[in-house]
């Protein structure tokens, strides 16, 4: 029998490409689905939210003017790395879940292949959503999908890993950066997924993943000026009222929290895209 000791997984945040502990030094308990702990995880405060936008915005440009292909390659490759760590993560989601093995499983195959789709839609939105207008001119004009900029997404509480890849992957395809508020009782897929972020060629900041409560963390998003979108997936209902009158303050673009949570393995379709994308009109004029 070996006499070595364990080696301890430390679960830190995801901000702008590097993996620091909350500045505020704070951890919460976090356990399996029968009440067992499983880890302490890092528990992010208000600067951390703020470095989380400040490394989101300085991403913009890099990630937004990537070609839409060259985007749909980087997203693949994450696809790419989960597969290979779908061992790992599958364990994680059945803990935190409380979900069998092959369930939990099968929870993270879907979840790949929802990011694989998402994956193919980043250069197809211009086709599905732009348009070649009608003019009375000698021009063209056009119509096409843009970036809103930086989202903040409060991630499913309940879907670790698949709700989580639901609500992201809309978020990226568009090509906006995200801050993200992972499930508070089920963060460890999530970090994980930010080491796989990390390995792909996902550029620093478009992904920033901050653990802990979206109870205390949703209102410093919502209320920052520069966050341009939110998307409350992982909002209770009183919550979500709270967060969605403070993003008025700053004229956001909301994404209203569900009634309840959904059935995350059902087809998204375009739902969740459409909101963080913005219509921007040109004139091109004719060659003759």
């Amino acid at each position: 029998m070996s006499d070595r000791l364990a080696v301890r997984k430390t679960y830190k945040l995801y901000l702008g490409g590097a993996f620091p502990r909350s500045e505020s030094g704070r951890t919460y308990e976090v356990t399996d689905a029968k009440g067992h702990f499983l880890a302490n995880a890092a528990r992010a405060s208000r600067k951390d939210a703020r470095d989380a936008v400040v490394a989101a915005r300085g991403a913009v440009a890099t990630w937004s003017g990537a070609t839409a292909y060259n985007r749909g390659q980087v997203l693949y490759r994450v696809a790419e790395v989960m597969e290979g760590r779908a061992a790992q993560i599958a364990e994680e989601v059945a803990a935190g879940e409380g979900l069998s093995a092959t369930r939990a499983r099968a929870a993270v195959d879907a979840a790949i292949d929802r990011w694989v789709w998402y994956a193919g839609w980043t250069d197809k939105l211009a086709a599905v959503l732009g348009s070649s207008n009608p003019v009375a001119g000698p021009y063209f004009g056009f119509s096409l999908p843009e970036p809103t900029g930086v989202v903040a997404v409060l991630a499913p509480q309940r879907s670790s890993l698949l709700g989580l890849v639901s609500v992201l992957g809309p978020v990226l395809a568009g090509g906006n950066t995200a801050v993200v508020v992972t499930s508070k009782e089920r963060p460890l897929p999530a970090v994980t997924l930010g080491e796989v972020l990390a390995t792909s060629d996902v550029p620093g900041g478009v992904v920033n993943l901050l653990t802990g409560d979206a109870a205390e963390i949703g209102p410093w998003l919502a209320e920052h000026a520069d966050v341009d979108g939110i998307d409350l997936a992982g909002a209770s209902g009183p919550l979500a009222m709270e967060l969605e009158r403070s993003a008025a303050g700053t004229v956001k673009r909301v994404l209203r929290a569900p009634a309840e949570e959904p059935d995350w393995t059902a087809d998204p379709g375009l739902a969740r895209m459409t909101p963080f994308l913005e219509t921007k009109s040109v004139w091109h004029p004719m060659g003759w």
